[in-house]
């Protein structure tokens, strides 16, 4: 009855309007993905008829924001207006590698089937066979021969059918086992695919039949990118290659297929208004009420932390290499934002793993040089610092660092906090060889009068076992006083740079091949005898 009800109602208000619905088939043409969220374009051209008409673009992810929508148009016809609704009737179309895994699990659960079905018919034989045992009768005699033969039936029967029984235990074990595995995949597919649709609902007019092509924008959630480099060093001869990539993430349940895809540095989560000062009144304190302790706490702000989203090939003669895909895209700066756009169509997965897109390569004008802190570890560091990467439009993001072919580590870049030189630690040079050891004749440890003096004596050794020259920086410091009662006095730095506020001294040395050099440092501290200095 109520079914029926609104049944009656909505033919009540069609037929008020004089508007009929048209199902509308679209694609996706244009993606722009932000830092989070995208804005996605769709086409659908229709023919229309005269009159007016509801278009009903259906199909759609549930992730949709509303307020987004927009609609624009070509042809002899006009928008009246918009409308958006779910459609928890529908879900999302699945993808081909889904449902050929559905298709799968299907065929197994059916072979399944079977071999359970053909199990349970040998069970039955074998308990018939078992239920007559009584061979002959109560008053017949079966003679040696005829017994014999019996037996023989009975032993081979039975023999068959374990064996078939076994066998078919090994069918079921291994066919669970690969429906298992199916089913574990579908289960993480499908979450990206069980939710329900959303419509847009496009109101037209026309005056006579005609062809309507129109164009569909919104922005849907589940969606972004993350900025990702790979930087590379082939020698200490060349500039350093670094290669900008994008990490880009959608869980709409929408397939981005052969798309227009464009990269913008903007995020829409973030507000474009200009925060305003307002009135900024000095007053004395006042004593506060002291709560009891069932009070404390309540009302206390939250504080959300925002988390840092923190091989060369082998060349053949003649043989060109293959483009890649940063040679396809283009950057263009607009007023506010940078935007990458890959001209070549690209394909973009609803899933739960990311699709690396290459954005660009550069090339950085690079010096190298080597560093060594031998106080926490003495091995080298190759160390390159490069310049010009200001115009590059770079984000924060992890980098991973190649050297030579082979991956040496991850690092991070933060142009917030780069100056003008971005610099990257390569990796350890083991060719190099750092000591650091105490000289203990000139370590000692004296009172004299009121005051105990403690002196400290170190020798730093660099030996350079590179058939060429390098250039080293080695890092070390003497203790920083924050009391006028304790007294540093540095004996002997070896020539070293002195930050007198932190205590860091360097040394800058070039080391022929097979070179060694040693610097000293020597430093005493003064305190009162019956007080006690931590850190040292």
């Amino acid at each position: 009855m109520k079914l029926n009800s609104l049944l009656f109602l909505l033919m009540i208000d069609f037929a008020a309007f004089g508007q009929s619905n048209q199902n509308v088939s679209s694609k996706i043409t244009d993606v722009t993905v932000f830092l989070n969220r995208a804005q996605v374009t769709r086409e659908a051209k229709v023919q229309l008829t005269s009159g007016k008409t509801n278009l009903v673009v259906s199909g759609l992810t549930s992730l949709l924001d509303p307020n987004s929508i927009q609609v624009s148009g070509k042809g002899n016809f006009i928008i009246l207006g918009t409308s958006y609704q779910q459609n928890y009737l529908s879900e999302m179309n699945l993808p081909a590698t889904l449902r050929l895994l559905k298709d799968s699990l299907e065929l197994l659960q059916t072979q399944l089937a079977l071999e359970q079905s053909q199990k349970e018919i040998l069970h039955k034989e074998e308990q018939l066979l078992m239920s007559n045992q009584k061979i002959g009768g109560t008053t017949q005699n079966l003679t040696v021969t005829e017994l014999k033969a019996m037996a023989d039936f009975y032993r081979v029967r039975l023999s068959e059918l374990v064996s078939s029984r076994l066998k078919g235990d090994v069918k079921i074990k291994k066919l669970n086992e690969r429906i298992n595995k199916i089913q574990n995949q579908i289960n993480t597919q499908s979450e990206l695919h069980q939710r329900n649709t959303s419509e847009i609902v496009i109101s037209v007019s026309a005056e006579v039949p005609t062809m309507a092509s129109l164009q569909i924008n919104y922005v849907v959630s589940n969606a972004g990118w993350v900025p990702q480099y790979d930087i590379r060093a082939t020698n200490t001869k060349n500039p350093i290659q670094l290669n900008y990539k994008a990490s880009v993430f959608q869980s709409t349940g929408e397939e981005w297929k052969n798309v227009n895809l464009k990269l913008s540095t903007a995020n829409p989560n973030l507000s474009g208004l200009k925060p305003e000062l307002n009135a900024w009144y000095l007053n004395f304190n006042e004593p506060r009420p002291v709560f009891s302790k069932s009070f404390e706490g309540r009302g206390a702000p939250m504080q959300m932390k925002a988390k840092r989203m923190s091989a060369d090939t082998n060349k053949e003669e003649d043989v060109q290499p293959a483009p890649a895909l940063s040679e396809y895209v283009s950057t263009i700066l607009t007023t506010l934002n940078t935007e990458f756009d890959i001209t070549l169509p690209y394909t973009v997965s609803s899933a739960s793993t990311p699709t690396q897109v290459d954005i660009r390569n550069y090339e950085l004008k690079t010096t190298y040089h080597y560093s060594s802190a031998p106080k926490l570890d003495q091995d080298a560091f190759l160390l390159a610092k490069a310049t010009g990467w200001e115009d590059l439009s770079l984000l924060p993001g992890e980098a991973n660092i190649f050297f030579e072919g082979t991956f040496t580590g991850k690092s991070y870049i933060d142009p917030n906090n780069i100056k003008d030189t971005l610099s990257l630690s390569l990796g350890r040079d083991k060719r190099i060889i750092v000591k650091r050891e105490k000289l203990k004749e000139f370590t000692s440890r004296k009172f004299i009068g009121a005051n105990q003096r403690e002196q400290y004596a170190w020798e730093i050794s660099v030996r350079n076992t590179k058939p060429e020259t390098i250039k080293v920086t080695i890092e070390d410091q003497v203790p920083v006083s924050q009391n006028s009662q304790i007294e540093v006095t540095t004996v002997d730095l070896s020539g070293a740079k002195y930050n007198k506020d932190t205590g860091k001294l360097s040394w800058d040395l070039q080391l022929q091949p097979n070179e060694t050099k040693k610097v000293v440092l020597k430093y005493e501290v003064k305190y009162p005898k019956d007080k006690q200095v931590g850190g040292l």
